[in-house]
C-alpha cells in the first residue's frame, strides 16, 4: 500500500521485511555475525578443528561441483579428470578426520555449556548426515570399489528393513542423493551451526577450581575471615 504522497506504508505500521529485519537483527547482531575480536582462549590449536573442517567443505563443495558437471566418463579416463577426483576424495578424507576430532574436543569441553545445547545438537547432526552423503559418494564411483561397496551395503540395508526405500545399486538414485538432496542437508545444518555459534558465542575452556581440578563453573569468592570487634579480641 501507498499514501497519497506515493510513499509505501503498511497496515500496522511495520511491513512483513521490517519485522524479519528487526528479529534478525535482534537475534544475531552484526557485531556478533562478524565480530572484530575473538577471546584470548581461542589461540588453542582445540579451536582450529572447526575451521578446518569448514574448509574441507568448501573443497568438497567446490570440487563436487566440477565432478558433476562432467560426468563419470571424465572423471575416469581424462588425467585432470583424476586430479580433481582425488582432491574430492581427499577432502571427503581430511573432512571428516577434523570432524571427528572436533565433535570429540567439544565433548570432552562440555560444548552444550552455556545455553549452547543447539549449538552442540547441529554439529552431532551434521556428522551424522554426512554418513550417509559419503557412502552415496562411494557407491557413485562406477568402478569395482563402488560395485563391492554397493552390494554390501545393500544386504545390511535389506537388514534392516530399509532397502525397499534406498537401492544402494541404483547408481541414478544414488547419484541424485549424492549430488543434490544429502549435500543440501549437510550445508544447511552447518549453516545453522555457524549461524549458532555466533549468537552464543565461543565455549570457553573449564574454570580452575582452589584444589587444581576442573569445574563447569565459575569460582565463588574467596570468603573474607571475620573482622575483630572495634575496642575487643576475637573469639
Amino acid at each position: 500500500m501507498s499514501n497519497v504522497n506515493g510513499e509505501p506504508t503498511s497496515v500496522n505500521g511495520k511491513s512483513w521485511t521490517a519485522r524479519a529485519r528487526e528479529r534478525a537483527v535482534g537475534a544475531l547482531p552484526p557485531e556478533k555475525l562478524l565480530p572484530d575480536s575473538q577471546p584470548s582462549y581461542m589461540s588453542s590449536w582445540i579451536y582450529v578443528f572447526g575451521v578446518l573442517t569448514l574448509t574441507s567443505l568448501i573443497v568438497i563443495i567446490a570440487s563436487g561441483s566440477i565432478l558433476a558437471l562432467k560426468g563419470p566418463g571424465w572423471w575416469h579416463f581424462t588425467g585432470i579428470g583424476h586430479f580433481f577426483n582425488s582432491i574430492h576424495l581427499w577432502s571427503v578424507e581430511l573432512f571428516f578426520f577434523f570432524m571427528v576430532i572436533h565433535l570429540w574436543g567439544k565433548y570432552w569441553m562440555a560444548a552444550w555449556r552455556g545455553g549452547r545445547a543447539r549449538v552442540w545438537m547441529t554439529g552431532a547432526v551434521a556428522f551424522v548426515v554426512a554418513v550417509p552423503c559419503a557412502l552415496t559418494g562411494y557407491v557413485s564411483q562406477q568402478n569395482f570399489d563402488a560395485q563391492w561397496i554397493s552390494t554390501q551395503a545393500k544386504d545390511g540395508l535389506n537388514a534392516a528393513g530399509v532397502g525397499s526405500f534406498f537401492n544402494v545399486t541404483n547408481f541414478g538414485q544414488m547419484y541424485s542423493y549424492h549430488v543434490y538432496l544429502l549435500p543440501l542437508a549437510v550445508v544447511a545444518i552447518v549453516i545453522a551451526h555457524v549461524l549458532l555459534v555466533r549468537r552464543h558465542g565461543i565455549v570457553p575452556p573449564f574454570q580452575l577450581s582452589d584444589r587444581g581440578e576442573p569445574t563447569a563453573r565459575e569460582p565463588e569468592p574467596a570468603r573474607q575471615p571475620d573482622s575483630a570487634p572495634v575496642g575487643g579480641r576475637a573469639s
